[in-house]
């Protein structure tokens, strides 16, 4: 498998440090460099590249105006995105772009294959694509969530998330063995997360199925959800009704006696 893969940033000493890193890779073929904006723009057109190395700051248009105008343009693929840049506080932007990877330079030969890994290993299992539009674009979920946490950038895949709490302006995401509280609504989650996998059991309160024990009543009559780790989620009664419908196209019938 040759990756066809275009290199974005207006520094040649930058570009040219990358692209004798991933010269060093038989599966790279680097297709075309860029300096602005408008030649990331005019080199996709003409190479088509399955993989793009953007810096953020660019003349013109900077990376993020890049990857809305591809994606304004519903005849034009999108690339896979690696983020390349100085700056940590893009992180959170990059991936609600779909980036593939945030390289924070300067970064090592290491780390650069970590993340010209993770590109093959997307290209390889990825489903043939059909062309893309706002109908297809909808139906994109999350499949991890990156944010600041005590001066750390983390990385956490959907399928850890066991729950989600609302707290006044802010939501709590337990992976079960820690939790963190970052400044979103529960409904902006609710849209962003896979309904396959993610269950809305009160208006505060967000399950992942894969993590469910049972729904049950407790001492008091209320139904709540149990989790694989013993954490009890409140399930509104409001809600009873709408997961009831949902769960019941799963259910399993017992056989009768």
């Amino acid at each position: 498998m040759v990756i066809q893969t275009l290199l974005a940033d207006d520094e040649p000493l930058a570009r040219r440090k990358l692209r004798e890193f991933l010269q060093a890779d038989a599966d790279v073929k680097i297709v075309g460099e860029a300096g602005s904006g408008a030649e990331v723009m005019d080199l996709i057109r003409k190479t088509n590249p399955q993989v793009m190395f953007l810096d953020v700051k660019m003349p013109g248009q900077d990376g993020f105006a890049v990857l809305e105008e591809i994606a304004a343009e519903k005849s034009m693929p999108m690339p896979s995105v690696i983020i390349t840049t100085a700056y940590d506080q893009y992180a959170l932007k990059a991936f609600d772009a779909r980036a593939v990877d945030y390289l924070l330079k300067p970064f090592t030969m290491e780390r650069l294959r970590a993340a010209v890994q993770r590109v093959k290993d997307q290209l390889s299992t990825a489903p043939a694509k059909p062309e893309k539009g706002p109908e297809t674009r909808e139906q994109e979920y999350l499949n991890r969530l990156v944010f600041k946490s005590k001066g750390r950038i983390l990385f956490l895949p959907a399928t850890e998330i066991r729950w989600i709490g609302a707290e006044e302006n802010y939501v709590r995401i337990s992976n079960g063995t820690e939790s963190h509280l970052l400044r979103d609504t529960i409904s902006s989650m609710e849209q962003r997360l896979d309904p396959k996998m993610f269950l809305r059991v009160h208006r505060s309160a967000i399950v992942n199925l894969n993590h469910v024990k049972e729904i049950r009543t407790d001492t008091k009559g209320d139904f709540v959800v149990q989790l694989l780790n013993g954490h009890i989620v409140p399930m509104s009664r409001s809600y009873h009704a709408r997961i009831r419908h949902l769960l019941g196209r799963w259910m399993m019938r017992p056989k009768a006696s």
